[in-house]
C-alpha cells in the first residue's frame, strides 16, 4: 500500500508507505536518539506496567524491529518528504495494545469495551521530528492510517486524540495521541469524551 496525501501547506506530496517496507533506519531517524520517542518505540501500549523497567532503550528498538518483521500487518507507518523520512504512525489491531486494558480513559469509554475483539484498529501513536512539524504530516498519517486499515481487513478504526483547545497549554510530547481536529480531518467522529481535554474518536470501515 502506498498512499500519497497533498499537504496544503507544503507544493510537493507527502507519500506515506507501512513501515515494514522501509528501512529500519528510516524508522530510527525518525524516532531519533533524543525525547519521548527514542524512549519508547511505540512499546508503551504493549508492556504491562509491572514490566516495562525491565527495558532500555535498545531492547525496546529491537522490539519494534521485530515487530516490522513478524506476520501479519502494521505496526506502523512512515511519512516521507521526497526521500526524506518525516513522521511515523502506529496502526495495528487494537487487541495488540495489551496495556488498553488496564488504561480507563480507553477501556471505560470506548463503545467497544471488549478489547480483544477482531477487526478493530487503533491508531495510538504520531511522532513526527520537530523540523516537520505544523507541515500536515501528522494528518496525512492519520489518513493513511484508516486506509490501512481498511485495506487490512478493519471493521472500525480508533484513536485516542488529545484536545488542545480544553487546555492553556499542552506540551509537545502529550501530542503523540494526534489532536481531535486531525482525527476529524480524516473522518473520524468524536464517540466519548472521558476527559474535557481527550477524546476517543472512530471511524466505521464497513458494518
Amino acid at each position: 500500500m502506498m498512499t500519497e496525501v497533498t499537504d496544503d501547506l507544503e507544493p510537493a506530496p507527502l507519500r506515506v508507505v507501512p513501515a515494514d517496507t522501509a528501512p529500519f533506519a528510516d524508522v530510527e531517524a525518525v524516532f531519533g536518539t533524543k525525547g519521548d520517542p527514542a524512549h519508547c518505540w511505540c512499546q508503551w501500549y504493549k508492556i504491562p506496567g509491572s514490566d516495562w523497567r525491565r527495558f532500555g532503550d535498545e531492547a525496546l528498538s529491537d522490539r519494534l524491529e521485530a515487530q516490522l518483521h513478524s506476520p501479519g500487518a502494521g505496526p506502523g507507518l512512515l511519512a516521507y518528504d521526497g526521500d526524506v523520512p518525516v513522521g511515523w504512525c502506529a496502526v495495528e489491531l487494537r487487541a495488540n495494545l495489551t496495556r488498553l486494558k488496564r488504561t480507563r480513559i480507553v477501556a471505560d469509554h470506548t463503545p467497544n469495551p471488549d478489547l480483544d475483539e477482531p477487526e478493530i484498529w487503533s491508531v495510538s501513536c504520531f511522532v513526527v521530528p520537530r523540523a516537520y512539524r505544523r507541515r500536515g504530516v501528522g494528518r496525512a498519517l492519520a489518513e493513511a492510517a484508516v486506509e490501512f486499515a481498511r485495506a487490512n481487513g478493519g471493521r472500525i478504526v480508533e484513536g485516542y486524540a488529545i484536545d488542545p483547545t480544553k487546555r492553556e497549554k499542552i506540551p509537545a510530547a502529550d501530542l503523540f495521541h494526534g489532536t481531535v481536529s486531525m482525527f476529524v480531518d480524516a473522518g473520524f467522529t468524536e464517540v466519548a469524551r472521558p476527559n474535557p481535554d481527550r477524546a476517543i474518536m472512530q471511524l466505521r470501515l464497513r458494518d
